[in-house]
This record gives C-alpha cells, sequence and structure tokens, in this order.
C-alpha cells in the first residue's frame, strides 16, 4: 500500500498546507473501541530519542499492571541516519504506532507538495517551516521503501476503552492528523467552546489524547454535550517546560500512578496524568549533534529546546 500524493489547496505552501487526506469527521470515532486496557500510555512525539523511548518502557514495567503503550504518531524525525532510523523503526514496532504528519509524508512514493505536512498556522515563522521542510527531505532519504509500505498502513487514529471513560488517541486533532485544535492556545480561547462541543457530540469520545502541536496541555470541559478532557504530552522525545530537560508521556489508568506525576486530574474513576520522561540528555544530544551539527536545519530550530527547554512554564500545562 502506497499513500496517495495528495495536492495540497493551490494557496497553501509547504508545510503550512494539511493535505485531504489528513483530514477526517469527529463521526469517525462513534465506533467500538481497537484498545481496551486498564493502563494507557500515549507517547506522541518520540522524534527518534530512543533514550526517551528506553525511559518509557522502564516506566512501564514498573507498573503493576502492564500498560499498552501507544506512539501517536511522530516516532521519527531526528533519525535520518540509516542505522538510526532502522533502530527506531525496530523499537517502534514492539509497540502500537499510529503515523503522524512526518511518517505520513516519508511514506508517500512521489513529493505530494505538503513539505513536512504539519499544517504550521501563520504565526509560526516562515524560517521554522522551510526547516521542517528540510528535515523531512533528509529524513525521507533514507526511508527504505518496504518501510514506505509499512507506514503507510498505520492508521491515523484509534479508539480505546479504559474503565468507563471513551479515548480518541489521534496525533493533531478531531478533524485532522496535523490539527492544532488541541494546541493550549487554541484550547483557551473562548471561541473554541463550541467547536469542541461539536466534537463531544459527534464523537461521542469522553477524552482525546494528541501530541503534534509540540507542547503539553491537560483541559476539561464542562459542554452541553458533556464533559470532555482533552491531553497533550506535546512531546516524549525533547523538553516541554522552561529551563527542564525531560519528555512528558500521558497515563490514563483505573490505578493511580506509582510514579509522581507533573500533574493530572481523575474523572469518572480514570486518572489521567503527566509524567516525566527523565531520560539520559547527554546520550541524546550527542546522538543529535552527531547527525545535527551546528548550522543544520534540526539544529537551528530545536538545539536551543533540546538544551534548555522551550519558553513554556509548566503552570501553562494545566489550567
Amino acid at each position: 500500500m502506497s499513500l496517495p500524493a495528495t495536492l495540497p489547496p493551490a494557496e497553501s505552501q509547504a508545510g503550512r498546507s494539511c493535505p485531504l487526506d489528513y483530514v477526517y469527521p469527529p463521526s469517525v470515532f462513534d465506533r467500538a473501541p481497537e484498545i481496551e486496557c486498564e493502563v494507557l500510555y500515549v507517547a506522541g512525539g518520540l522524534y527518534g530519542n530512543l533514550a526517551a523511548l528506553d525511559v518509557i518502557e522502564r516506566l512501564a514495567a514498573a507498573e503493576p499492571t502492564p500498560p499498552t503503550i501507544v506512539l501517536n504518531g511522530d516516532f521519527h524525525w531526528f533519525d535520518a541516519e540509516p542505522r538510526w532510523f532502522a533502530e527506531t523503526e525496530r523499537r517502534a514496532a514492539r509497540h502500537i504506532a499510529l503515523r503522524g504528519n512526518v511518517e505520513t509524508e516519508i511514506a508517500r512514493e512521489t513529493d505530494a507538495g505538503v513539505g513536512c505536512g504539519c499544517a504550521y498556522p501563520p504565526d509560526v515563522d516562515e524560517g521554522v517551516v522551510q526547516r521542517s521542510n528540510a528535515i523531512l527531505r533528509e529524513l525521507a532519504a533514507v526511508t527504505p521503501a518496504e518501510t514506505r509500505a509499512r507506514l503507510a498502513q498505520l492508521p491515523m487514529h484509534r479508539v480505546a476503552q479504559i474503565g468507563g471513560v471513551r479515548i480518541g488517541i489521534v496525533h493533531g486533532d478531531a478533524h485532522s492528523l496535523a490539527g492544532w485544535g488541541f494546541a493550549q492556545d487554541r484550547l483557551d480561547d473562548p471561541a473554541a467552546r463550541g467547536w469542541l462541543d461539536d466534537v463531544r457530540h459527534r464523537s461521542r469520545i469522553d477524552l482525546f489524547a494528541s501530541t503534534h502541536t509540540g507542547l503539553a496541555a491537560l483541559r476539561d470541559f464542562a459542554l452541553p454535550a458533556g464533559r470532555l478532557t482533552i491531553v497533550n504530552n506535546g512531546a516524549a522525545g525533547m523538553p516541554n517546560f522552561s529551563a527542564s530537560g525531560f519528555g512528558v508521556v500521558t497515563r490514563i489508568a483505573t490505578s493511580r500512578s506509582p510514579h509522581r506525576s507533573l500533574y493530572g486530574l481523575a474523572r469518572d474513576s480514570v486518572h489521567v496524568d503527566a509524567r516525566a520522561v527523565h531520560y539520559d540528555r547527554r546520550a541524546f544530544l550527542e546522538r543529535f549533534l552527531g547527525r545535527w551539527p551546528d548550522g543544520t536545519p534540526a539544529h537551528q530550530s530545536y538545539f536551543a529546546r533540546i538544551a534548555d527547554g522551550p519558553d513554556y512554564p509548566i503552570s501553562s500545562a494545566l489550567a
């Protein structure tokens, strides 16, 4: 199977467009769950950081009940080197995986003209957009043909059931693989409540777990259609908060976390927590710099965040 080279609208630019084959209606989540478990880890935005995956797997091994681990997209990104890429593929294959925009675009047999598929909003600097497109090209160049076929077959979303809570696992939001509707600033906009109410009504989902936007957030809404919780882990493979050096994984379970959580909430006897992923920063930084030295697109866009964290306080993640 290969993904079609879906062209973006004419007015769109590479890196800012949302291909038509990324789009789905919220009603697609009104279905029987594919995943039923007591403990779920959702780890999006691994970005090839296998030191972070080591920690996630160790956290999972310490749980009294073995968790189901879902890599909800963009497990590839910095690993644009054949051996690193192959190792990421091998490790990701141990878990349930969704394709993010990264996996979707490197799976295409021909350039669809959408660049990285990030669908960056207008407030993102054009330099960031162009550098992401360049990273995607370098990553695609090391993607074997047989891997493209496997990645193309990965789903865009999954429905899970934990206790009495229905969970929609996505990369972006309830409308698109690369949607930004579950970004912290979008969720905090009062104008979003009508859209969220429509999503709740049409999807019959109680909780959405996402990543894509790169910054962690947890929000809980009382809407006419019912309670809706949104949890975004930001990035499992990069720092998420100011002056920090850890990734974040979302834990959703019928039991309390055996480890300290950064923040969380409980609803309908289900616990929703953000847990720190304290990976080996030195090991990851050495591997990153070995592939992306000073002057390369990934170094320009991501080195400061990897070294010192983004300009985003942890207080902004939970409102």
